[in-house]
């Protein structure tokens, strides 16, 4: 096993290395979920990952949401993004643009190797049989909040209000972190990756080299 200060640096090419190895899990397409509390950091991490991953699409659930439907999406995803990436085609959807609240031109998702869609949600029940692996950013609820209302301002202030109520109403009726693969914690140099509640391993196993997928991922 590497020492964790180098697996601090390291964890997140560990991680895409170990990705690239897995079986496909919808059609051709690898589909990953990062899944965590609003203003955990799931965008940022997974544009990180998605570089490492030599440029792999990303799904952000912020486009597939909308101020009717914060929640109430599965049925959209599915039909625009999912089923299609299962038949190895290219996905068309149309983002959702929360200052006009109107849907945008259509953008293209194509069935790559890997793919991966993050925001709250993403490990939801009807998503996890597609999913090669679900990954949660492991930051308690009130810290990613207070992170996430600080990055969006008083503008938001009173969105946050109804957000935070809808977030408490998802994960009651439909938890993801109990179904993680993996939990991410983002540290001062970086993330570490550790084996989530489905994985059923020690707290503090993290991602180790090896030929073949790890035992974590």
């Amino acid at each position: 096993m590497c020492p964790r200060s180098s697996l601090q640096g390291i964890a997140i090419q560990l991680l895409a290395s170990c990705l690239h190895r897995l079986p496909p899990s919808c059609g051709p397409v690898r589909l990953v979920g990062i899944d965590g509390h609003a203003g955990s950091g799931k965008s940022t991490f997974a544009g990180q990952l998605a570089a490492a991953l030599g440029g792999a699409p990303v799904l952000h659930l912020d486009d597939i949401a909308t101020h009717e439907e914060l929640f109430a999406w599965t049925e959209r995803l599915l039909r625009e993004v999912i089923e299609p990436l299962g038949r190895g085609e290219t996905a068309h959807y149309r983002p959702y643009d929360w200052r006009t609240r109107r849907f945008g031109p259509a953008r293209t998702l194509p069935p790559a190797p890997v793919v991966l869609i993050e925001g709250v949600g993403a490990g939801r029940q009807a998503l996890r049989p597609r999913l090669a692996r679900l990954l949660w950013m492991e930051l308690p609820h009130e810290e990613a909040w207070a992170r996430g209302r600080a990055r969006d301002g008083d503008e938001q202030k009173a969105f946050w209000t109804g957000w935070v109520e809808a977030e408490r109403q998802h994960f009651a009726r439909d938890p993801s972190r109990p179904f993680a693969d993996l939990l991410v914690r983002q540290g001062d140099k970086g993330y570490k990756v550790l084996p989530g509640p489905q994985r059923g391993h020690g707290p503090d196993q993290l991602l180790t080299h090896g030929d073949g997928p790890s035992a974590v991922c």
